[in-house]
């Protein structure tokens, strides 16, 4: 059968430095950051001082009281991200609701609830637990709840990948509406992590920054880098069979070519230092996408700020692009919006998309320190303006999971 071409028509945003693609984008062109001190948890006893939080979500402006204290921030998260990426468009007036799926991830689900919860468990005894601790917990509540939302009915789940998780949720959705099990779909990411256990157990691995400077906090690619920022967030796309998104005169943002998924079957945590897995995820990408290496401009990169992902990132780079490597413009938004761990893909396709869409590359900040063994263009003296066709946006998580999209600037 034929592959059929898949369009985003939608995409909503809530993060640290934008509750909207207007404000996210700006934010992500003049290099604004949204790491602050943390202010709403006690970290006196804590070593990490920073987080990139979303202060300016409000849920009452989406939810009413009872769905609020329903569900959890990742949750309120999701939904509002959805919302605001269909933004009014009735697919049901168009698509089968069977057609139309959600494969909306979150890497660690609800645990601020898991932890008010046990407090009150320890505290208070088991009969004072919330009744909706299960449904409030679970991380594939989010894609449940976007679907009884919106009254969408095909394939509903939660890819869970750690930090790959909502790059394979968007990957995975493109594959059903390109080899033709849905008309149009849902994809994304949500988390709301931020909590004294989550900072003490990725503080704990040493994978979080211990600096209290936010200007200095996510540093990728530079040679005093530390640790990531730990971030929260969600995004959603709305994918669609391009002649669906034609017939009823949807706005077209991108079109997604690729996509490419290995494992490194190496650690839990620590990425092959040989850079095998994550070189053939990002040439599986740009072969799906019938592209040539050569062809693409731009990669998102997944830039963590931890010493060895930055580094086997850029290795995996040289090894897949030779020496077109050094002309590729490489830059890591989570410079700016921290790592939003399941919701990062996501958030980072969002900004892709709006690279390709605006021609201008969005820059890594904080950077002031060359590490050698990251060589490359990281584009850190601000954004670029210049056209860009092809891009890349790459995720790699805990388990040894990679995950890469190519996405092309929309020609009809």
């Amino acid at each position: 059968m034929k592959k059929r071409r898949v369009v985003v028509t939608g995409m909503g945003i809530k993060s640290s430095i934008g509750n909207d693609l207007k404000t996210y984008w700006n934010s992500l062109k003049n290099g604004i950051h949204g790491i602050r001190p943390i202010e709403f948890i006690d970290t006196k006893d804590l070593e990490v001082k920073v987080a990139s939080y979303d202060y300016d979500f409000d849920p009452l402006s989406y939810f009413d009281k009872k769905t609020i204290r329903k569900t959890d921030r990742f949750c309120q998260m999701a939904l509002a991200a959805s919302k605001d990426a269909l933004d009014g468009q009735n697919l049901l007036s168009i698509h089968d609701p069977f057609r139309v799926g959600v494969i909306f991830s979150s890497g660690i689900g609800g645990i601020g609830t898991v932890e008010k919860e046990h407090s009150k468990w320890l505290e208070k005894g088991p009969g004072r637990v919330s009744v909706f601790l299960i449904p409030m917990m679970i991380s594939n509540i989010a894609a449940g709840m976007i679907s009884i939302d919106a009254g969408f009915r095909g394939d509903n789940m939660d890819i869970t990948t750690a930090c790959t998780s909502s790059t394979h949720a968007i990957g995975e959705a493109f594959r059903k509406i390109r080899d033709g099990y849905l008309d149009a779909c849902v994809a994304g990411g949500s988390e709301a992590g931020i909590s004294g256990l989550t900072i003490a157990g990725f503080s704990n691995m040493k994978a979080l920054t211990k600096t209290s400077d936010p200007d200095r906090a996510s540093i990728p690619f530079d040679k005093q880098r530390s640790g990531f920022v730990i971030g929260e967030g969600a995004a959603a796309l709305v994918l669609e069979e391009l002649e669906f998104a034609k017939a009823r005169k949807a706005r077209i943002y991108a079109e997604i070519l690729g996509y490419g998924a290995t494992a490194d079957a190496y650690h839990i945590t620590s990425p092959d230092p040989t850079a095998k897995g994550p070189a053939r995820c990002f040439l599986n990408a740009i072969q799906d996408a019938g592209v040539t290496p050569s062809d693409i401009d731009y990669i998102n990169a997944h830039g963590t700020s931890t010493g060895p992902n930055d580094r086997i990132e850029t290795m995996a780079t040289k090894i897949v692009f030779g020496a077109h490597a050094y002309d590729l413009m490489i830059s890591s938004t989570k410079s700016m919006t921290g790592h939003m761990l399941g919701a990062a893909g996501a958030a980072e396709a969002v900004a892709t998309i709006l690279a390709l869409k605006f021609g201008i590359v969005p820059p890594t900040i904080g950077y002031l320190h060359k590490d050698e063994e990251c060589d490359l263009d990281y584009v850190t003296e601000g954004a670029r303006e210049k056209p860009i066709k092809y891009a890349l946006s790459n995720s790699l998580g805990f388990g040894g999971h990679n995950a890469t999209i190519c996405f092309k600037k929309f020609e009809d």
